[in-house]
């Protein structure tokens, strides 16, 4: 991996069509508590560039993508665990691990204009509504259909937990790093 993939860069920077909306800065979350302190999604360089592509791929057919989480600081993670343990939905803080590393995306699609389309179900549904097996309407399948394929297509690999949940199929080669996404308004 190319060094000037393995640092973090602002997802709006590299593509600013990408719509960011971190439900963790906010009280409108599982834990009804905000959880970190800023508002700017920042990802390992690497793979915000494979969002920017997958945002491409949506665009092109008329959507776009909404971001609900990017990097998360393993100080964040503890607090959701502590609210939530279970690892099939909140993942025991690591910083060697998926959100804490950078290299996740919690994500939905939207139309051209932003609005979000129905899926399955809610951000942090804790149910089986959420599982990627889950049978979906029509509508709804078509819809995780053009996330779900734009995704994959550009490097990424779903949580099967959570159908929102997109992960770096390169997660593996990139280093823990901590940083302040504030820094990179």
């Amino acid at each position: 991996m190319q060094t000037s993939k393995l640092g973090f860069s602002n997802i709006q920077k590299i593509d600013s069509s990408i719509i960011v909306e971190l439900k963790y800065a906010t009280k409108d979350n599982f834990t009804h508590q905000v959880i970190y302190d800023f508002k700017t999604a920042v990802a390992r360089t690497g793979t915000a560039q494979k969002l920017a592509c997958a945002n491409r791929l949506v665009t092109e057919q008329g959507f776009r993508l909404k971001v609900w989480d990017a990097y998360r600081p393993v100080s964040a993670q503890k607090k959701l665990f502590e609210v939530y343990p279970d690892p099939t939905f909140v993942a025991f803080p690591d910083p060697n691990f998926s959100h804490q590393k950078g290299v996740t995306f919690d994500l939905t699609l939207t139309d051209a204009k932003g609005k979000e389309l129905q899926m399955q179900s809610n951000f942090d549904d804790f149910s089986e509504r959420a599982f990627r097996k889950f049978k979906r309407t029509p509508q709804q399948e078509k819809y995780y259909q053009i996330l779900n394929s734009a995704m994959t297509s550009t490097g990424f690999n779903g949580y099967k937990s959570e159908w929102w949940d997109f992960r770096d199929s390169q997660m593996d080669e990139y280093p823990p790093l901590i940083v302040d996404p504030n820094d990179y308004n």
